[in-house]
C-alpha cells in the first residue's frame, strides 16, 4: 500500500523497555501498561488533536474485550475511539497500516497507532464439549500453545526456522555469528535507547518501581553461544539464537506532512512511504519477511539498494541470515540498535518498537530512508517503509 500524505513528527515514536515474560512487567495489565507509558510519552503533546486511534493487542487480558474504550478515557481522549487489531507477531504493521490509512484518506488528521501485550501470565482458554467423555472442555494456552502448533501445517516455529536453515545449508557458526552480532549491536546502542524508551512505573504495595531498561537480555559471549545444545536434535538453531517471550507496549503519532511538520517543531518528520504483507510457503515463516519487504519498497517506488538502514523482527537469526542473503543488504546494516533477538518479543508491539528504532537510527545518521519488516504466525510478514527528512 503505498502512502504520500502521511508522517511521523520526530520524537513522537516510542516503545516501552521490553521485559522477559514473569519478569517486573508479569503482574501488569497490558492496558494499564499502555495506558502509563502512553500518558508519560504524550507529556506536553495536545492529546486533543488525536481524533482515531487504531489500537494492536494479541494476547487477552482482563477488560480487553472492549478494546481502545478501556484505553482512550484515561489518555483524556474520551470521545475518541478505533479497531482493535491483532495478525500475531505483524501486527505493528497491521495497527500502521491501519492508522495511516485514516491520514491517507483524509478520515482524520492525527492519529495514536497503540500497540501492547503482555505474554506473562497468558490465559488458559477452557472451551466447553458437551460430546466429550464427561464433558470434560478443551482447553488451549494462548501463549504457548501457537509456538508448538500450526494448525496449517502440524509443526512448531522453531520447524520453521529449522526448515529454512536446511533449505538454504546454514550452519550453526553462521547462525551464532549473526546472534553475537545483534548483542554488540545492542550493547553498543545503549545511549541511544535513552530517545525513545520510555519508562514504566508499575504500581505496588510499596509504592511505584521504576522499569527504564529492559530486562531479561542475556550477557551473551561467543564462548557462551557455543556451549549451547541445538533446540532440537541435529538443529542449528539454540535457545541463544531465538528470541524470548516478553512484556511492553509501543505507540506513534501519525499525521498529514504538513501537520507533522507543525508537531515537530523544526526537528523532522518521518515520512510513511508504504505499508506491505505478505505469504511465504508453508512452514517457511522466517521466508516472508523478504517477500513483504519487496512488495512495500515496490509500491514505494524503491529498490533495496536505496535503503540506509533495515530493522527486523527476527525470532529466530535464521530469518537475517536468510533476509541478508536475498537482498544483498547488508547484515552489519540491519538492526542498529539490537533487535527482538536480543530483547524479546511481547508479540503486539515487536514490530512498533522496531519502527521507532528505525526511525531513530536514520535521524541519529541525518535523514534517509528505511524498511522494517518481521515475520508473524502463519508465515507471513509485514514490512514498514519510511523516509526521515528535515
Amino acid at each position: 500500500m503505498k502512502l504520500t500524505k502521511v508522517a511521523v513528527p520526530l520524537g513522537l515514536a516510542w516503545s516501552s523497555p521490553f521485559c522477559r515474560w514473569q519478569g517486573p512487567l508479569a503482574e501488569m495489565s497490558s492496558v494499564d501498561l499502555a495506558v502509563d507509558v502512553t500518558n508519560r510519552a504524550l507529556s506536553g503533546f495536545d492529546t486533543s488533536q488525536v481524533s482515531h486511534v487504531s489500537f494492536g493487542t494479541t494476547v487477552p487480558q482482563p477488560t480487553s474485550f472492549y478494546g481502545v474504550t478501556t484505553i482512550t478515557p484515561r489518555l483524556g481522549l474520551e470521545a475518541v475511539t478505533g479497531p482493535t487489531i491483532a495478525q500475531a507477531c505483524a501486527t505493528s504493521a497491521a495497527v500502521i497500516q491501519s492508522a495511516a490509512t485514516q491520514v491517507e484518506l483524509g478520515a482524520h488528521g492525527t492519529v495514536l497507532a497503540l500497540t501492547t501485550d503482555r505474554t506473562s501470565n497468558g490465559p488458559l482458554m477452557v472451551w466447553s464439549a458437551q460430546g466429550s467423555p464427561g464433558a470434560a472442555p478443551r482447553t488451549e494456552h494462548w501463549v504457548l500453545d501457537p509456538m508448538k502448533w500450526d494448525p496449517n501445517t502440524g509443526g512448531s516455529m522453531l520447524d520453521t526456522a529449522e526448515g529454512v536453515a536446511a533449505d538454504e545449508g546454514y550452519t550453526r557458526s553462521e547462525i551464532d555469528e549473526v546472534t553475537l552480532l545483534r548483542y554488540e549491536q545492542y550493547r553498543a546502542a545503549a545511549a541511544g535507547r535513552r530517545d525513545y524508551l520510555v519508562p514504566v512505573h508499575v504500581p505496588g504495595r510499596r509504592g511505584e518501581t521504576v522499569v527504564g531498561d529492559d530486562s531479561g537480555v542475556h550477557d551473551t559471549t561467543a564462548e557462551g553461544l557455543a556451549k549451547l545444545s541445538p533446540a532440537q536434535p541435529g538443529g542449528v538453531v539454540t535457545f541463544g539464537s531465538q528470541t524470548h517471550p516478553g512484556d511492553g507496549t509501543a505507540g506513534m503519532v501519525l499525521s498529514t506532512v504538513e501537520r507533522a511538520r507543525e508537531l515537530a517543531a523544526g526537528a523532522g518528520i518521518a515520512r510513511v512511504l508504504a505499508v506491505g504483507f505478505a505469504r511465504a510457503e508453508r512452514a517457511r515463516m522466517p521466508k516472508a519477511p523478504v517477500p513483504a519487504a519487496r512488495r512495500a519498497l515496490a509500491d514505494a517506488g524503491l529498490d533495496i539498494g536505496d535503503l540506509h538502514v533495515v530493522t527486523t523482527h527476527n525470532p529466530f537469526a535464521v530469518n537475517d541470515v536468510y533476509f541478508a542473503r536475498q537482498t544483498g543488504f547488508p547484515v552489519d546494516k540491519m538492526n542498529p540498535y539490537g533487535c527482538s533477538l536480543v530483547y524479546g518479543h511481547p508479540q503486539g508491539p515487536t514490530g512498533m518498537r522496531a519502527v521507532a528504532e528505525l526511525i531513530e537510527a536514520l535521524r541519529a545518521r541525518g535523514g534517509g530512508r528505511g524498511l522494517f519488516t518481521g515475520c508473524a504466525a502463519g508465515d507471513t510478514a509485514g514490512a514498514v517503509v519510511v523516509e526521515v527528512t528535515e
